[in-house]
Formats: structure tokens, C-alpha cells, sequence
């Protein structure tokens, strides 16, 4: 990746903005309608995700989350800096994307802003939460670090 350090982190930003935009934007519209289901809103998650892999990761690696980043750095596969610009990438990209939301489906409308209520006990949430991430985390990293994984998608090194 040839890319300046500030076209990756735009990247990144770009790729986040969307990702929550096109994500929680399901998730609104399916509680006004209920026209997509979970399955509806899965799939928008998993298509803009896919989306957005093939529009950044040439330039950034396509992190698109926090965790993703920390997992690279601590694999020495991103520097201090690149990551910390990262993070600031990804939440001005979230922040902005809430901002285009909330301007969108604006409060008093009967929505939730996207938000999701677990069933469970906040234990039995934050387990579940730190279970899917490790899950997420485990795939990536697998992915993108094995020198046997198949196709330019597939490796997530920026330097």
C-alpha cells in the first residue's frame, strides 16, 4: 500500500461513515416499517461491511473498528502513530454518520436510534459482547496475517 498516511486514515473514516450509516440506518428504518427483520438488517451489516473491504482495503486495510486496530498493533502489522490516527479516522466516521442519522430520523419519531436491547442480564451481555468480539477478531487476524490465506482481501498489513 502506497497510500500517505492521511489518504488511509480518510479511508478509514469513509469506510466507518458508511458502515454506520448503511448499518444503523437499517436498523431505524426496520423500526418504522418492519420491512427488514434481523435478517434484513444482518445482511445490510454483512453487504456494506463486504462494501467497503473492497473500497478501503487497498488503502487502509479496512479496519472499520477499534478492535481490529488494537489487534494490529499489538501484532506490530500497524505503528503507534497509524493506529492512533486510525481511532481518530473511525470516530470521526461513526460520529459523523450518527450526526447524518439523527438528521434523518429525527427524535420523537417512535425510534430507538438504532439501538439494540439485549434480553439477558448486563452480564450475560457484556459475556456475549466480549465472546463475539474475540470470535470477530480471531477470523480477522487469521485472515489477514496467515501468509497462506488467498487473495489481496485477504492480507491487512499498512505501513
Amino acid at each position: 500500500m502506497n497510500a500517505s498516511i492521511g489518504q488511509r486514515a480518510f479511508a478509514e473514516a469513509v469506510g466507518v461513515y458508511f458502515l454506520v450509516l448503511a448499518g444503523c440506518g437499517a436498523i431505524l428504518v426496520d423500526q418504522q416499517t418492519n420491512a427488514l427483520g434481523h435478517v434484513g438488517v444482518a445482511a445490510v451489516f454483512g453487504l456494506v461491511i463486504l462494501a467497503m473491504v473492497m473500497a478501503t482495503g487497498h488503502v487502509s486495510g479496512a479496519h472499520l473498528n477499534p478492535a481490529v486496530t488494537l489487534a494490529f498493533l499489538s501484532l506490530r502489522r500497524i505503528d503507534l502513530k497509524s493506529a492512533l490516527l486510525y481511532g481518530v479516522a473511525q470516530f470521526v466516521g461513526a460520529t459523523t454518520a450518527t450526526l447524518t442519522l439523527s438528521f434523518l430520523f429525527p427524535a420523537g419519531n417512535g425510534v430507538a436510534f438504532g439501538a439494540t436491547f439485549p434480553s439477558g442480564s448486563n452480564q450475560q451481555t457484556v459475556l456475549l459482547e466480549a465472546v463475539l468480539t474475540a470470535m470477530l477478531m480471531f477470523v480477522i487476524v487469521s485472515v489477514a496475517t496467515d501468509a497462506r490465506a488467498q487473495g489481496h482481501l485477504a492480507r491487512g498489513r499498512v505501513h
